[in-house]
């Protein structure tokens, strides 16, 4: 056994313990609770008596959660206030708790995936001028998603940094709140722009809503402007980060009243409910199976989605899924598209296949032109359920949580889920070998690596291709070849980009659907070389002509 999967057991093992590795315990959760008459609370808020009586927390007093109830209780107008602190579940959840805490020792921080090791060496020549180019790092640890996200080079112009690198990888604080990490480096202003070279301000309201829900009571349905809402999809967008502490919130996937599994993501629930679009698209029976109930609060200012049963996929869709979270461009008019438009705050819900349709024909977006070629393209997220889809583990039952957040046990024998979501490669026993039993774990991970290096060369001759095509593309536009035949060309760009980035984005490097992942890829190599025939066929008659002119 190697070094890496020696040490990464031995975080699990760690993890085997009650009270995980002793970061916080049960003991001493009721000194913090101020109990309150739960049946007054009740008077005002039937919707949650309903929710609370109903579920594993009945017996929970409001005081666990709420403080500041008297202000409250004297004036409604006086906001509780609600923890939104992973601790305040820890207290009776230590094992989830502190799992979630752990930190993969061997995924280094901060690797551009344009390394030259990376998933994509030309990421940067391939997707210019978009602020993605100005730092794309691989994802690391739940504890971290904050964190990363107020720290990446194209997200705040380099506001925010860390106190010291000591504290990159100290998950407890992270934990505790982002601010113990991090610090402004201008705090008596919030005008978002430039602080280092080679930054870019490209973060929003809307793109910080999967990395933290602290603000989930102070932000209406779709993140619409409205007279309860404190933040909107046009706030001040230093000020609401800000506002945020604590990364991937229990109640994100948890409600607090009933313990039903749930999802909060707006966009989800619109694109699931509003749309009717169901669970699994290209599934109806199993869109029938599980479902997604509406619940709105306040008059429909909020809303969150109950679903009918148990499915981590949904929950991890709330995150892992494209979506659009920027301003751009209206494919049909060409005028730009500010974040006052809903089409900001959207989940396409959509295959790769399906991808470029309906971003033209329905929802009528593109996010930014390339550079060279100005060819519509999309920046895609990281759509690891849109790709999970229709794969053959997802057709044999297997969720998100089977492999990233597998069950174990405690030395005081308490079954849990584990809350230390990482790649199944770090804890095969309790993964791939429960199905696979009649594999080992050398063979378990030469399957894993097989398909990941197949993929990686996909995607690295996809660029090649994709790189052909915009040098071809130069030479034809500086020859003079007429703009009708580069207009043909950049239809082809746009989509063999598409099927590039896809993989790009998506950080399974295949894994999920390896099948869909060669088609989609030799599709984008396919269709960069369509587009460098019409332009050397539009390069040759250029010169044809030019010749004739001579």
């Amino acid at each position: 056994m190697n070094s890496k999967r020696k040490s990464l057991r031995a975080v699990f093992s760690a993890l085997a313990v009650a009270g995980g590795i002793g970061l916080i315990s049960a003991a001493g959760v009721q000194a913090a609770v101020k109990p309150v008459n739960i049946d007054t609370c009740y008077q005002c808020h039937g919707n949650i008596k309903e929710f609370h009586l109903s579920g594993k927390h009945a017996g929970i007093n409001c005081g666990y959660c709420h403080s500041e109830t008297d202000q409250h209780l004297r004036g409604p107008m006086n906001k509780p206030v609600t923890s939104v602190d992973q601790r305040t579940c820890g207290q009776c959840h230590a094992e989830q708790f502190n799992s979630m805490l752990q930190v993969n020792w061997e995924r280094e921080p901060k690797h551009e995936k344009a390394n030259p090791t990376g998933r994509t060496s030309r990421y940067d020549s391939l997707m210019k001028p978009h602020g993605f180019t100005r730092e794309h790092a691989e994802p690391r640890s739940h504890v971290f998603m904050l964190v990363d996200h107020l720290l990446v080079d194209r997200a705040y112009g380099g506001r925010f940094q860390l106190k010291s690198w000591e504290l990159i990888g100290d998950g407890a604080a992270a934990q505790r709140g982002a601010w113990e990490v991090l610090y402004d480096v201008e705090p008596e202003t919030n005008n978002q722009k430039p602080f280092m070279q080679m930054t870019a301000t490209a973060a929003n309201p809307v793109c910080m809503f999967c990395k933290s829900q602290d603000n989930i009571l102070n932000w209406a349905y779709m993140g619409d402007p409205h007279p309860k809402a404190k933040w909107d999809r046009t706030s001040n967008v230093v000020d609401f980060a800000r506002s945020l502490n604590h990364a991937l919130n229990c109640f994100t996937c948890h409600d607090p009243h009933s313990t039903q599994p749930r999802i909060t993501r707006d966009a989800q629930i619109q694109a699931i409910v509003d749309r009717g679009e169901g669970t699994y698209p290209h599934d109806p029976e199993k869109s029938q199976r599980i479902t997604v109930e509406k619940v709105e609060f306040r008059g429909g200012y909020r809303a969150i989605g109950l679903l009918s049963q148990p499915d981590s996929t949904m929950m991890c869709a709330q995150c892992h899924v494209e979506y659009n979270c920027n301003p751009g461009i209206d494919a049909e008019t060409g005028k730009p598209v500010t974040m006052a438009d809903q089409r900001t705050n959207l989940m396409q819900w959509s295959n790769v296949f399906d991808y470029n349709r309906r971003m033209y024909e329905e929802f009528k977006f593109i996010d930014f032109r390339n550079a060279v070629t100005g060819a519509d393209q999309m920046k895609l997220q990281h759509p690891e359920t849109e790709t999970f889809w229709d794969s053959k583990h997802e057709r044999a039952g297997v969720e998100c949580k089977d492999c990233h957040m597998p069950r174990l046990v405690s030395k005081a024998g308490v079954e849990y889920t584990s809350h230390f979501q990482t790649s199944p490669r770090y804890n095969l026993q309790a993964t791939c070998l429960k199905c696979h039993s009649e594999w080992n774990e050398e063979r378990a991970l030469y399957t894993i690596g097989a398909i990941k290096a197949y993929t990686r060369g996909k995607i690295n001759k996809a660029e090649f291709w994709l790189n052909e095509l915009i040098d071809t593309f130069v030479r034809a536009q500086d020859l003079g070849v007429p703009e009708q035949v580069l207009a043909e060309a950049r239809k082809h760009h746009t989509e063999a980009n598409t099927h590039w980035e896809w993989w790009v984005a998506e950080n399974s490097d295949g894994f999920h659907n390896p099948q869909q992942a060669r088609k989609s890829l030799t599709h984008s190599m396919t269709e960069s070389q369509k587009g460098i025939a019409i332009l050397n066929k539009g390069i040759e008659e250029r010169r044809q002509t030019i010749a004739k002119m001579r």
